[in-house]
C-alpha cells in the first residue's frame, strides 16, 4: 500500500487478537481512539480477558465489525495498551504462524507468542537507553574550534572531550566520557551549549558477543565435491524468488559447514538474507564466533542462553534490517528476516528442532515451509540424515547432494563394539568402563592427545533399589524413579524437577540396604578423575552447564587443550570441530535402543554415527571405543562402519512392515489430568468421536492405552495413537472428530494433539 493510500485509509477501530491460551480462534476488542494511529498488524497487545491480562497479537485490523465475525459490539472489552512502538511480528510471520498452527492442529496465539525469544512478551523487557553524545560537524584544529566559539575560548578539558570524540568517530557513551576525561558533566553541557555537540538519548546494544575472542579465518580450497554442492544452491539462489529444497549427506568432518558460509556470502551478495539453525546451544558459541569474524555486525544470534535484553535487541536488529544473517536454536525459525534467501538446518535429524510441549512444531519442517512461502532455498544438512528426509529424496521432494569423504583426504576414526558381557566374564561383576575403554584414555592423554566420552544420562546414579525389599525410589508427580545427584546429594526427577534429600534407609522398610544402580554422566566423570588424576575432566550436561556461559567457556577451553577430556550427554556428540580429539568412549549406548519408540534404532545410530564424528578430525587418526551388552544389534553395527546407506536398508523394511512413517502419517493424542477418571472419560469420548469420523476405516485407531510415561508432572496421560497413508485424511477426520468430541462434552483443554510426533512416549 503507498503511503498516501495509507493515510486514507480509515483508522481501526476494532481489532482480531490472537492470544496465547488453547482455543482454536481469535478475539474482537474495541480500540480506544488514541491507539488508533499506533496499532498495526503484528502488535503486540495488552488485553482483558476473564479475569487475566494477556499479551495478545494483533491478526486482523477493521474500521467496522464485519458480519461474518458474529459479536455484539455492545459486549466488546477495550485494548489496554498497545506494547510496541513498531510491530516485532511482520506480515510474513504471521502468516507462518497461522500455517504452523493449521498444520500441527495446535493454536495460533500459542504459536505466535513461541515464536517470539523467551522473555520477549514480559513488559520489562524494553531497549537498554542511556545517554550519549555526538559531535555536530568536524571538529579540526584548536584555532578552528575558537573560531567557531569566539566569544570565550575553550578549555583544555572541553578540548580534551572534544579529541576523545573524533577518536571515536564523532559518538560516544555519556559515561564513558567522564570516565575517560576524568571529569564531571560541566564541561559536556558547556560545549552542548555552543553547538559543539549534542547530548541524546541512545539505544544501547546489548551484544552476546561482546566479549568474544574472533578466530583467525584461513583461506579454504574445496573439494570437488564441496564445490559441486555450493555450485547447486548458488545456481538455485541465482533464479529469482523460486523455492528449491536440498539434502546435502556429509559424512562427520566432509565440510559442510564451508558450504553452508559460502552459499550464505552469495545470498547476501544477492540482496538476501540468510538463516542457519542448529539443534543445540552448544554448537553456537563457536561457529557464530566464526560467523560474526567472516560477516561482522550482519549476524545476528538467538538461542536461550542469551539474556532477555540480548534476545530482545537481536530480534529488534533482525527485524529493522541491520542483521541479515541469523543463527539460532529451534525458535529462530521465526526471526523476522526481510527478503530470505536462504535457510540451512544443520543437523536436520535432530529430535531437538521438535517442541516437545504445545504448541507443537518441527523447526526443520517449519524451515521448509518458509523458504516455499519466500521463494527461497532451504538447504537440510546431516552425516546421519532423518529416514523421512532421506525417503523425501529419493523421491525428489529435495535434490541430493553428496559428500561421501572428508576434507583433505583424512580417513574416518576406526570404530570398535567392546563386548560387555565378555567384560563382565573377566570382572566377575558389571563395571562402567572396560580396560579397553581405560588403557585407550591412559594412551590418548600421554600422546598428548584429546578424549571425549559419551553417556546420554545425567545424574550419578539411574536409580535407587533396596535390596532388602525390592522397592525404587519414584518421583511424587511422575511414574518413574528418580535419579541420585551425588554432587548435590539429592534424589531429582528429571521431568518435572521434584527433589528429595538422599535417604540413609529404604522409606518402605527402613532398610539400610540401598543399591545405586546404572552410572550418570556425573558418577563417570568421578570414576575417570579417581583413575587418571593428572587428566583434566570437564562435564558437560544440563546439571553443570545450568549458567550462562558456562557452556561457551568449557567447549573454548576444550578448543585451546586447557582442558584434556570432555565427559557428557549428547550436548558434545555433534557438530563440534576439535582436531585434537583422537578418541571417543561411548559408555551406555544400550539405554537408547531399550526405549519403546519407533524411532530408537534410528536415534542410537544416530548419535553413535555422529559422535564417533567428533574424533580424527584433525591430521592424526581417529578411534572409537563403544561398550554394549548387544553388539550384534544392526544399528550398532552399521554405526561402527559408519554405513548410513545399509542402516538406512534395514530399517526401511521395518518401517514398512509396521507402517510408521515415512510410509503412514502419524497423530499422537494426549489427554492429561490430574484425575485418571477424568481423563479416561475425556479419552473414551474422543475414540467414539473418531470411530464415528473414521466411518471409511481410512485410519487406524489405536488406544486409549496409558502412555509409556503414564504419569508426568502430577498428571495421568492417556494415548491415542492415529496412523494413515494420507495426511489429508488424517486431519480431516481429525478434525471432525476434534469437533465432535467437543460437542459431546469433552473437555478440550485435556487434549493435546501432536501430528508427526518424533517420540511416542
Amino acid at each position: 500500500m503507498s503511503e498516501s493510500a495509507a493515510k486514507e485509509s480509515p483508522l481501526p477501530a476494532f481489532v482480531e487478537a490472537a492470544l496465547p491460551v488453547p482455543l482454536r480462534r481469535s478475539f474482537t476488542y474495541r480500540v480506544p481512539e488514541s491507539m488508533r494511529e499506533r496499532i498495526e498488524l503484528g502488535s503486540r497487545l495488552k488485553l482483558p480477558f476473564g479475569k487475566r491480562n494477556l499479551t495478545g497479537y494483533a491478526v486482523g485490523l477493521h474500521s467496522t465489525l464485519p458480519r461474518d465475525l458474529d459479536v455484539d459490539e455492545s459486549k466488546l472489552k477495550d485494548v489496554i495498551a498497545v506494547l510496541d512502538d513498531e510491530p516485532l511480528i511482520t506480515p510474513e510471520i504471521l502468516k507462518l504462524t497461522q500455517w504452523t498452527a493449521d498444520y500441527y492442529a495446535s493454536f495460533w496465539g500459542e504459536m505466535l507468542k513461541a515464536s517470539l525469544p523467551a522473555g520477549i512478551n514480559s513488559e520489562k523487557v524494553r531497549p537498554k537507553r542511556r545517554k550519549a553524545v555526538r559531535l555536530l560537524g568536524s571538529v579540526g584544529s584548536l584555532a578552528d574550534t575558537e573560531s567557531k566559539a569566539p566569544d570565550k575560548p575553550l578549555t583544555l578539558k572541553q578540548h580534551e572531550v572534544l579529541d576523545l570524540l573524533t577518536a571515536s568517530g564523532g559518538q560516544m557513551l555519556f559515561t564513558d566520557i567522564l570516565e575517560q576525561a576524568n571529569t564531571n558533566a560541566s564541561p559536556l553541557n558547556t560545549l552542548a551549549k555552543r553547538g559543539l555537540i549534542e547530548i541524546f538519548i541512545d539505544d544501547v546494544f546489548r551484544d552476546p558477543l561482546r566479549r568474544a575472542d574472533l578466530p583467525e579465518l584461513n583461506s579454504i580450497i574445496l573439494t570437488p565435491e564441496q564445490q559441486a554442492a555450493l555450485d547447486a544452491v548458488n545456481s538455485a539462489l541465482d533464479a529469482p524468488n523460486a523455492y528449491k529444497g536440498f539434502l546435502l549427506h556429509g559424512v562427520t568432518g566432509s565440510g559442510k559447514t564451508e558450504v553452508y558460509i559460502r552459499a550464505m556470502r552469495h545470498a547476501l551478495d544477492e540482496g538476501r538474507s540468510a538463516m542457519m539453525l542448529v539443534p543445540e546451544i552448544a554448537l553456537t558459541p563457536v561457529f557464530s564466533r566464526r560467523l560474526r569474524a567472516i560477516f561482522g555486525t550482519d549476524v545476528a544470534i538467538l538461542h536461550s542462553n542469551l539474556s532477555a535484553g540480548e534476545r530482545y535487541d537481536e530480534w529488534r536488529r533482525i527485524r529493522r534490517g541491520e542483521a541479515r544473517i541469523a543463527i539460532g536454536t529451534r525458535s529462530a525459525v521465526f526471526a523476522p528476516l526481510e527478503n530470505i534467501g536462504l535457510i540451512i538446518v544443520d543437523e536436520e535429524h535432530d529430535a531437538s528442532y521438535r517442541q516437545h510441549e504445545s504448541p507443537f512444531y518441527n523447526a526443520r519442517d517449519v524451515g521448509v515451509m518458509r523458504a516455499s512461502l519466500a521463494g527461497a532455498v532451504v538447504v537440510l544438512g546431516s552425516a546421519t540424515p532423518a529416514m523421512e528426509s532421506f525417503y523425501n529424496s529419493q523421491a525428489g521432494k529435495y535434490e541430493y547432494l553428496r559428500l561421501p569423504e572428508r576434507i583433505e583426504g583424512r580417513s574416518l576414526a576406526k570404530a570398535e563394539l567392546i563386548d560387555m558381557r565378555e567384560v563382565f566374564k573377566r570382572a566377575g561383576k558389571d563395571v562402567a568402563l572396560s580396560d579397553e575403554l581405560l588403557e585407550g584414555i591412559d594412551q590418548t592423554y600421554h600422546k598428548g592427545e584429546q578424549v571425549i566420552v559419551l553417556l546420554n544420562r545425567r545424574g550419578f546414579s539411574q536409580f535407587v533399589l533396596c535390596r532388602e525389599c525390592g522397592e525404587t525410589i519414584k518421583c511424587k508427580n511422575c511414574d518413574i524413579t528418580l535419579t541420585f545427584h551425588r554432587r548435590d546429594a539429592k534424589l531429582v526427577c528429571h521431568y518435572c524437577n521434584y527433589r528429595i534429600p538422599s535417604p540413609k534407609t529404604c522409606p518402605s522398610c527402613e532398610s539400610e540396604f540401598l543399591y545405586f544402580v546404572g552410572e550418570g554422566t556425573e558418577n563417570i566423570a568421578d570414576q575417570l578423575a579417581k583413575k587418571f588424576p593428572q587428566i583434566r575432566i570437564a562435564r558437560v550436561d544440563r546439571d553443570t552447564m545450568a549458567h550462562k556461559g558456562e557452556l561457551d567457556q568449557v567447549l573454548l577451553d576444550f578448543a585451546a587443550h586447557r582442558i584434556d577430556m570432555l565427559v557428557g550427554t549428547q550436548m558434545i556428540a555433534k557438530g563440534h570441530d576439535f582436531p585434537n580429539v583422537t578418541l571417543v568412549g561411548v559408555v551406555g549406548v544400550d539405554i537408547g535402543l531399550g526405549l519403546p519408540d519407533l524411532r530408537s534404532a534410528e536415534r542410537t545410530f544416530q548419535l553413535i554415527t555422529q559422535v564417533a564424528g567428533r574424533s580424527g578430525r584433525g591430521e592424526k587418526p581417529g578411534r572409537v571405543l563403544i561398550q554394549t551388552y548387544y553388539p550384534e544389534h544392526y544399528a550398532l553395527r552399521f554405526a561402527r562402519e559408519q554405513d548410513y546407506d545399509g542402516f538406512y536398508r534395514e530399517e526401511i523394511k521395518f518401517r514398512e512392515r509396521l507402517a510408521y512413517p515415512p510410509f503412514f502419517v502419524l497423530a499422537s493424542i494426549l489427554i492429561k489430568h490430574r484425575d485418571h477418571a477424568y481423563a479416561m472419560r475425556n479419552a473414551n469420548i474422543l475414540r467414539r468421536s473418531l470411530d464415528v469420523a473414521n466411518a471409511a476405516r481410512h485410519l487406524r485407531i489405536l488406544g486409549p492405552a496409558p502412555a509409556s510415561l503414564s504419569r508426568l508432572k502430577n498428571e495421568y496421560r492417556i494415548q491415542i495413537i492415529l496412523k494413515s497413508p494420507s495426511r489429508r485424511s488424517l486431519r480431516e477426520i481429525l478434525d471432525i472428530a476434534l469437533a465432535d468430541a467437543e460437542q459431546n462434552g469433552a473437555d478440550m483443554r485435556s487434549i493435546y494433539v501432536e501430528i508427526d510426533p518424533v517420540n511416542l512416549m
